[in-house]
């Protein structure tokens, strides 16, 4: 049974309008790079955060009054998504709609609150109103309510490419079912704590802007946002294959695991490659592979613009494959096997017949999709 993508949504550092976002990573734009202190140690680190009027279309509704920012990201980029299919939120909707919430990192503010309410002032004093935001399913309890949906709700806890396992889940709902949607959603926001601990595993940047498929990688920039897809059985963009299952032990199991995931969907020599590159170990290991695989592929990766979203990264890297197929274009690739003459820019593709999306966690998982524009 083919799956295809009908609608979609995202919140970005360079906002949360699709087709604006788009025209923004066309343009070679990136985010201003923000701050975050410790608070104890008075240590900076570099984030891109969300711009506050990318919320400022999302409607109000009891459920997020106390929300946190995770889950009002995912709020906004779902509600988008079916906005973008052009469906109505009624009983007839909810009925056929299945909603798989996909998650890193989770309510990591809240998490920090709730927690040090307790050290400060003991267990008694910590607000029963933070804890329901500091577990994993708190944004899908949410959506779900905003939305009116009765029927199946999953949320998955993974790495960067938990979003690709919760796509290949919703296709596996919708062939197994009588659901017609499924909408599936990543999230995840930045915080100093988060930022802490990315830079004792050495993944972060100590400054500048982030670059990819650098000789030496220097790090990644956290970012926070969200993103949405809604998969149904009928669609301009088909999902032609995915594969999400990947695993490596080390890092010199890397490339072996991409290369794995690559040959499985079957993509043609000269694919175009919507990378996970972040600037890190994970751009040679993208490299590797697709010299193995896919001699003469093209890589972009949105994350030298959007920074590295995590859970909300994979689908961030499909929204980008859906639109250079609807669009026929491409912002200029950072990383090519094949030769290319002219102006660095973006490239006007004559005639996308299918995008690759290849995204690698920092959790040891790896996956691979294939687009088709029918």
């Amino acid at each position: 049974m083919s799956v295809g993508i009908a609608g979609t949504g995202w919140v970005t550092p360079l906002g949360s309008n699709v087709q604006e976002v788009w025209s923004r990573l066309l343009a070679g734009e990136q985010p201003i790079i923000q701050e975050v202190c410790d608070p104890i140690g008075k240590h900076g680190y570099p984030v891109y955060r969300v711009p506050p009027e990318s919320l400022k279309n999302l409607p109000p509704h009891p459920r997020l009054r106390r929300a946190s920012a995770i889950s009002r990201f995912a709020a906004a980029a779902g509600l988008a998504a079916l906005a973008d299919a052009n469906l109505t939120l009624d009983e007839k909707l909810t009925d056929r709609l299945a909603l798989i919430f996909a998650v890193a990192n989770g309510g990591v503010i809240y998490t920090k609150r709730f927690y040090s309410d307790i050290v400060k002032t003991g267990a008694d004093a910590a607000s029963p109103l933070l804890f329901p935001e500091t577990v994993f399913n708190a944004a899908a309890s949410h959506l779900a309510a905003i939305i009116g949906l009765s029927g199946a709700s999953y949320t998955l806890v993974g790495d960067g490419s938990v979003g690709l396992t919760a796509i290949q889940m919703g296709e596996d709902l919708l062939a197994n079912t009588k659901l017609e949607y499924c909408l599936v959603v990543a999230a995840e926001e930045a915080d100093w704590l988060l930022c802490d601990a990315y830079q004792k595993w050495r993944l972060l940047r100590s400054g500048g802007s982030l670059k990819v498929f650098e000789d030496i990688g220097k790090g990644m920039i956290l970012s926070e946002g969200a993103g949405a897809v809604l998969l149904s059985r009928s669609a301009p963009i088909e999902i032609a294959a995915i594969s999400a299952g990947a695993h490596f032990n080390r890092r010199n199991e890397v490339s072996a695991a991409l290369a794995e995931t690559l040959a499985q969907i079957g993509s043609s020599s000269d694919a175009i490659v919507i990378s996970s590159a972040n600037g890190t170990f994970i751009d040679a290991a993208e490299i590797a592979a697709i010299k193995q695989v896919l001699p003469n592929a093209m890589l972009y990766s949105p994350k030298e613009a959007l920074g590295e979203g995590v859970a909300a990264s994979a689908l961030w890297q499909v929204i980008v494959a859906t639109e250079a197929l609807r669009s026929k274009k491409l912002p200029c690739p950072q990383y090519s096997n094949a030769s290319r003459t002219g102006p660095k820019g973006p490239i006007q593709l004559v005639n996308p017949a299918e995008m690759t999306v290849l995204t690698c966690g920092l959790n040891q998982q790896a996956g691979a999709a294939r687009l088709v524009r029918l």
